[in-house]
């Protein structure tokens, strides 16, 4: 079947042999507390790890990299509530180009100060006022130069599926794949890569409640919008799927989930705690998931993507911060 899709597995080998020696080769990590928690083996593909501290470098460095030289040196632009501008900034930075960023105005301080910190121009906008894809176009427009999405491109999603593909060629068979879901490439790029290597693999999605819109649209057979969604995981702060991660997703992924954000903090702890690892709220959905009982049928051997660390010290300690005991009733 995914012969007949816009992104294949060779186009997903093909980005891994792009990135041979630019992008880590990230940990597996694997933990007996975990295991006996969740009732399964799971592998952790530790995508916080990754430059930039999240898997957009995949993706981001794949596109860039087939950009002409002429396109590089008039420059990049991209749309990002953090991880991907900070990847289409160091891609840029690394292939000798330049990049101005369009980034949401209450986007963590952290990732603001990343993505200018790897040279990148920063302008900002209202995520729920304006229409990140028509100023980000706009802005491309108008300045000349080539706008890179944050998922709605086949040489993103491609590069994006390298981690599901190093996660099986370590490990060997899996049953089953987690992978959180914001506008939909990560997990287009991983489905492609997992059921092209194992085509019984279930690839099951992980949304935040708030944010349920591909679980909606996979109901609906068609993309659904929702209003933009307040949730702790700001990665995941979509309110449609993507057009091409959609023609994708609806034909290879086969479940989602859904957690809450208390769901989320429970798994930021728990990594921390006992795995020794900081993962960032959309991140942690997965993990959420399995821990949280929201995935039926839990299989023997569950492979999941980590798929970003990037949160600030204050956030991650005011998110992780024990609730308050109860307090007894006068």
């Amino acid at each position: 079947m995914t012969n007949a899709l816009p992104v294949t597995l060779d186009d997903v080998h093909d980005a891994a042999a792009r990135l041979k020696g630019v992008a880590h080769r990230t940990p597996v990590l694997r933990s007996r507390t975990l295991d006996a928690l969740v009732g399964a083996e799971v592998f952790l593909k530790c995508e916080n790890f990754q430059r930039v501290g999240a898997f957009k470098f995949r993706g981001a460095y794949n596109a860039v990299s087939r950009l002409t030289p002429q396109q590089r040196a008039r420059g990049i632009a991209a749309y990002s509530s953090g991880n991907h501008a900070q990847a289409v900034a160091l891609a840029a930075r690394e292939l000798g180009s330049t990049a101005v960023i369009l980034m949401p105005e209450d986007t963590p301080r952290s990732k603001r100060e990343a993505t200018a910190g790897y040279g990148a121009e920063v302008v900002t906008y209202d995520r729920y006022t304006g229409d990140r894809v028509a100023i980000g176009e706009a802005l491309a427009a108008e300045r000349g130069l080539a706008l890179i999405p944050p998922y709605e491109h086949p040489h993103v999603i491609a590069g994006q599926g390298t981690a599901a593909l190093e996660l099986i060629e370590e490990v060997g068979d899996l049953d089953a794949l987690l992978v959180p879901i914001g506008g939909g490439g990560l997990i287009a790029g991983s489905a492609t890569a997992a059921k092209g290597l194992l085509p019984g693999i279930r690839v099951i999605g992980v949304e935040p409640e708030a944010g349920d819109d591909t679980k909606r649209s996979l109901a609906a057979g068609a993309r659904v919008s929702i209003p933009v969604p307040r949730t702790i995981a700001d990665g995941q702060a979509a309110d449609i799927p993507g057009e091409l991660t959609f023609s994708i997703n609806k034909h290879l992924v086969d479940d989602v989930a859904l957690v809450s954000d208390d769901d989320i903090r429970a798994a930021m702890r728990l990594a921390f705690e006992r795995l020794k690892i900081v993962i960032e709220p959309s991140g942690a959905t997965p993990l959420a998931a399995l821990l949280a009982g929201r995935v039926e049928r839990v299989p023997r051997r569950v492979g999941v993507i980590v798929s970003g660390g990037n949160i600030d010290a204050r956030r991650f300690a005011d998110l992780c911060a024990a609730a308050p005991p109860a307090q007894p009733a006068p």
